[in-house]
């Protein structure tokens, strides 16, 4: 499975809002990753139209959590920008071609389907236990200094 950078750059964006104490502008999270405006505004889109982001306008406006960093997981912002279909489609090669079962034959998924189903859920549910405080407390962690800090002071800074 492959997910796409969007979703990357949505999880760091969701972080950041973690620790913002105004709205921020879209452009400002751009700067602050160093991605492009247009591209980061896509992800932002996908966020608002989930729910998990609004957006403000105004002078003072950009981008809020709607809710609580521990209420949002990395599930609901992998599903918000890379969709919520499973990696796997069974098509139901057993009934196809030579030696094909009929499909009144079929009533169970196949075993390459009940695997692949059972690999997807345990990816699900482990992104599932995981939230946007939790990735935050682990981001704090990987560095010497209140890196959050450092953060709320760039974003209230010149833009």
């Amino acid at each position: 499975m492959k997910l796409s950078g969007g979703v990357e750059w949505a999880l760091h964006c969701c972080v950041v809002l973690s620790a913002a104490t105004a709205p921020v502008p879209a452009g400002r999270l751009a700067e602050l990753h160093d991605v492009s405006p247009t591209y980061l505004a896509k992800q932002l889109q996908a966020l608002a139209r989930a729910g998990l982001i609004a957006s403000t306008q105004g002078h003072s406006g950009g981008y809020s959590l709607t809710r609580a960093p521990a209420e949002i997981t990395v599930l609901d912002i992998v599903e918000a920008v890379g969709g919520a279909t499973p990696a796997f489609a069974c098509t139901e090669i057993r009934q196809r071609g030579p030696m094909a079962s009929p499909p009144s034959a079929c009533v169970r998924p196949c075993a390459i389907n009940r695997a692949m189903t059972a690999a997807d859920d345990a990816w699900r549910t482990s992104l599932r236990a995981v939230s946007v405080a939790d990735l935050a407390g682990e981001v704090n962690d990987d560095y010497d200094v209140d890196v959050f800090a450092g953060i709320r002071g760039w974003l209230s800074g010149p833009s």
